[in-house]
Parts: structure tokens; sequence; C-alpha cells
């Protein structure tokens, strides 16, 4: 209310002072001097740098109403709200990045894990496509299945010129909650199922195995019965191990416990064949054989018994960068068990059912480390995993652990959850098989999306270049218009609304007509009541703002109404002498209450 009454009364005041003279001159007396010191005519004009806001009740006050932005020099990106096309075009030797549809981040780091491994993406180009067939030579082929859709995201992930896009086709196949995160390990396991079943039914042989020739690796449950020492073997296959990271400080710890033997007693005991009843046994798990590509699942998010729900684990874990499994399992000749590091996905927050997941992926081609985060692609310098930053990114309560040292060739995470390791080239990799190539089909399909980008990317170059063109233009009216803004004393003048001066000063490419219906009075002239909203300008200065802009009714000097200032006097001389009799009457009541309480004394 204090800051209300401030910033009104500056504007009473001049409504007073404009009024002053009515004290001394009658109606019938009025003259030219008195409807314009009515109208403020004569108000001194404020100067730049003087007035911290614009005198609304000052018609001659040309300060603060947005000039200030036009005087000066000005970035060319003040004058549009369109970003730069470029920004969004792919720079060269760069990835492309995947938009996050809501909760789908999870999704988004599995997917440039899959891409960047080079035998499934090429295996999945080589997928027989019937639909595509069909459309060899037509341009009105677009995917249906979740096959077809990995197929063309891969190849825009590969070619683009985009600088992310938009992964919502698969997504859609997927049938999933773009709002709901899901359980990202989950996702990876029947993600890998789905595409190994529909790489099954492949004509062409070498495909029908793809995924079990990369991911899969081989496994027995072995039970020792301890009574009679007979030993069964149960075989399994996996995709990833699971490890449980609770208690453990480095990936070795968790191997070993993963590989461990586990007693069968009690309500447990295993039934064996030979004894024919229930024995206490020994159960381990038995490595038979290692994919070429390693998935380590890191159990971070496990089912809390107290409370019903999943939670997540903040332990740290070291792993190295290369991992040796020969200790793990009996070797044969052939097998190969150095692995490199290859992808380290992280999951940001606290809670299991939240937070946000990036990758952190090695380049095959050139061994570069990149982070992907969504639409963001950042390269590591050095050729080096840097995981520093993401823990202190991730850091959001106190952990009671600190984080340990780690040595040189290893790296420590509490966000980790699932590691991907590459099995190690005893020769440097063949430049060849770094080559990746897109089928005509698919390249097709790319060059269609890359076309509409770059007719969009014209369109809005276009749109931009329009808006600052008409920006300029707009910047050199206002510096050579407002310098004929002040009206000079004695020269002709005319009245513009304020509104629609600081629409003018604002709007960089469009102004409406002037429209001064509301400031007329019953007479059709100019209200005095309505000159503290308006602004005294330069007939030169006004004229030209009609011819480029339009409006009216003109206000000039001609419209300054004498029969409302004459109306206006005679109110204001009744008000005073109202004033003046209330006064008199005031005294006289007084006056006579006090005698009579004399009297009555």
């Amino acid at each position: 209310m204090k800051q209300l009454v401030k910033t009104m009364a500056p504007r009473l005041q001049l409504e007073k002072a404009a009024w002053r003279w009515v004290e001394s001159v009658k109606p019938e007396d009025i003259g030219q001097e008195h409807i314009e010191l009515a109208y403020r005519i004569s108000l001194p004009a404020c100067k730049r740098g003087n007035c911290r806001r614009n005198c609304k009740g000052n018609p001659n006050c040309l300060v603060g109403i947005g000039e200030q932005t036009w005087l000066g020099e000005i970035d060319e990106n003040a004058f549009h709200n369109i970003d730069d096309p470029n920004s969004e075009r792919r720079d060269k030797n760069t990835f492309v990045g995947l938009t996050n549809l809501g909760a789908t981040c999870y999704v988004n780091t599995f997917l440039q894990v899959w891409f960047h491994n080079l035998e499934l993406r090429r295996s999945l180009y080589q997928c027989y496509n019937s639909r595509a067939q069909e459309h060899n030579t037509e341009s009105d082929y677009e995917p249906q299945s979740i096959c077809e859709h990995l197929q063309y995201l891969f190849a825009l992930l590969q070619n683009s010129n985009r600088k992310y896009i938009d992964p919502s086709g698969l997504v859609k196949a997927l049938g999933l909650d773009t709002g709901q995160q899901q359980d990202a390990q989950e996702f990876s396991k029947l993600f890998l199922s789905l595409l190994e079943d529909t790489l099954s039914k492949q004509k062409n042989p070498t495909l029908q195995n793809v995924i079990q020739q990369q991911f899969c690796g081989q496994f027995s449950y072995v039970t020792v019965c301890n009574e009679c020492g007979r030993s069964s073997a149960l075989p399994s296959r996996f995709y990833e191990l699971e490890l449980n990271i609770q208690g453990h400080k480095n990936l070795t710890e968790c191997v070993t416990e993963f590989l461990k033997d586990e007693k069968l007693d009690g309500d447990n005991r295993y039934f064996c064949e030979s004894c024919q009843s229930k024995q206490n046994a020994t159960r381990r798990i038995r490595l038979h054989s290692l994919p070429p590509t390693l998935n380590l699942q890191l159990m971070r998010f496990v089912f809390d018994r107290q409370t019903g729900h999943k939670k997540k684990l903040n332990t740290y874990i070291s792993f190295p960068e290369q991992l040796d499994m020969a200790p793990f399992f009996e070797v044969t000749k052939d097998q190969k068990c150095v692995y490199e590091l290859s992808a380290v996905l992280i999951h940001r927050g606290i809670s299991a059912y939240s937070g946000h997941y990036i990758a952190h992926v090695k380049d095959a081609r050139t061994s570069d480390w990149y982070k992907f985060n969504d639409e963001e692609i950042e390269r590591m310098e050095g050729k080096k995993l840097q995981l520093g930053t993401e823990e202190e990114i991730a850091e959001t309560v106190k952990s009671q652990t600190r984080k340990p040292k780690c040595s040189k060739g290893y790296h420590c995470s509490r966000n980790a959850y699932m590691l991907v390791y590459k099995i190690q080239e005893e020769e440097s990799l063949d430049p060849s098989k770094t080559i990746v190539q897109v089928p005509e089909f698919l390249q097709r399909l790319v060059d269609q999306d890359n076309h509409k980008f770059e007719e969009w990317c014209s369109e809005m170059s276009d749109m931009r270049k329009q808006s600052v063109d008409k920006g300029k233009a707009k910047h050199e009216e206002v510096k050579e218009l407002y310098e004929l803004l002040p009206a000079r004393d004695g020269e002709p003048y005319e009245f513009i609304p304020l509104d629609w001066l600081k629409k003018w000063l604002d709007d960089s490419t469009a102004t409406k007509k002037i429209d001064n219906l509301d400031f007329l009075c019953f007479h059709g002239k100019l209200h005095p009541d309505r000159v503290g909203d308006a602004k005294r300008v330069s007939q030169q200065a006004g004229q030209v703002l009609y011819e480029r802009y339009g409006g009216g009714p003109r206000l000039d000097g001609s419209t300054l109404c004498q029969e409302c200032v004459e109306q206006r006097c005679r109110v204001l001389r009744l008000k005073n002498q109202l004033n003046e009799d209330h006064k008199e009457v005031s005294n006289l009541v007084k006056r006579t209450v006090r005698n009579l309480c004399f009297k009555i004394s």
C-alpha cells in the first residue's frame, strides 16, 4: 500500500498543480493560458537519466517508456524468438542423441549401447524385410514392426543430419508408457528376448543365432549330495550375470559370491536320485563359456521386506577397465576370457522408482569415451572414462561411506547399475570391421528425413531473417523517430496514447492502429482527465506515426476542450466554496457551544 501511495503521489501533485489557478479565475474568465495549464502543456520535459520511471502525469515526459532498448547497440537475437536452426544440426564426427519422451531415459541408454555394438547393428541391418522389398522403388514405406522401427532408428543414429532424433516410433511399437519409468534391467532382458525371437525367424541362418552368439553364455547349476557324493548338473544359459553388490567393495567379490557354494539343508534339502530321499547338499554355479559381449547387472534395486518396496543400494563398487574372467572357470584352449570395458550405465538418484539414466559408451572405432544423456552427448577428454563428475551430480544425500580410492585402471561408482565388457581383440581391430553399411531401403528413409530437416532449417532461417530484417528496420525507425517525438514550445503538437507508444517500442515486428476513442470527452475532444495517460509529441512525429500505422481520431492542439475545462473549473470552485462554508459553519458551532457552556457554568 505504501508503494502504491509513493507511485501515485507525483501524479496527484501534478493533477493539483494543473488546476490550482481555479481559485482565482472564474469560468467565464478562462483563457487559452488556463486551458493549457489544465492540459499541462507547459510542464518541463524530463531528460534521460533524471527519471527512474516514466512520469505518467506529465505528458511531456518521454523517458522510460521502452526507448532504452532501441537507442543503443542491439543484439540480433532480440529481434526474434526463433533459435538458430543450425543448433539442431549434427556436428561433424559426432553421434546423434535421443529425445526423452517423458520417462524414457532408461530406453535411450540401452539403445545407445546396442547401437554401438557393431555386430548387432550389422546383423539387424541384414534382417530380411518383405515389406521393404515390396516398396523397393517407392517412397511410401513406413516401419511397423518392432524390428523395422529398430532398423530405422539405428539408420537415423548413423546417418541423420539431426543433432538428436525422436524414438517415439519404436517406443510406441513396444507399447511403453512414456510417463512411467520402467525397471531398466527387466526392460533389457525382455527386449533382447524379443529381438532374439525376431531374428530366429529369419531365413538367413547366420542371423538366427546372432543374439546368442553375441550375448549368451553357458553355465550349470551343479548339486552334490553330502551323503553319497552324487553330482548332478542342470545346464542353463544366461544373457547377463546378476551380481549382488550388498556388502562388497569390488567386482571380483561380486563375481566370487555369484559362484560360491550354497548349502541346501533343513527345509531346503535336495532330493537325491541315488539316495531316493532328501539329503543335505551343496550347490554352486559352474561357468562353461562366456559371450563376446558380457553384460554384468549390478543389483542396485532390491526388494526391502520391511517396506514391501524396492530400494536402491548406494554401495560403491570398484571395477576394472580390463577384466580377466579366467580365475572363475575352467578355460578351454580356444576360450578367450580377457575383456575390456565398453559401456557403463548410470542411474542418478536415490530412489528405485525415480531418477535419471545415462550411458557412458566407448566408440569401437576410435576408443573415445562418450556420455549419452538423452539429447546431449559429451566426448570425454583423453580417451578416458570419467565418472567423477557424474558421482558428484548424483550425490543427493550425505553418504555414510566415503568414496574409496581407485587404483590405476579401475573405476569406482555408487550409481553404475550395468557394466558391459567386450572380449579383448588380440590384434588391432581391422578398420573394415568397424564399417557398417546402411541398407538402401533404410538409407532412402534417412534421406527423406534429412530432406525434411533441411527444408525445416531453410524455413526457420527465412523466418529468422525476416524477423531480423523487420527488427533492424524498426530499430532504425525508432532511433530516427524518437528524436522527433519531443514537442517544442510554440510548435504544433499531437497527443498519442502512452500505452500505444509502449507497445510500439516493445513490439519489434507489428503494432496496431492508434486508437484515441477512449480519450474523447462528450464534446468529441481530448478529455482533460485522460491527458495523464497520453504523451504530447511533435506534429511531425505524429504525422509519421499515423501514416505508418493509421488510426485516430487525431488529437492536436485544437482538440483541447474549453467546455470541459470550464465545467471542471465550476466543480472545483464549488468544492472549494463548500469546504470554506463547512469550515465557517464548524467554527460557528464551536463558538456557540463554548458560549452555552460558559453561561451554564
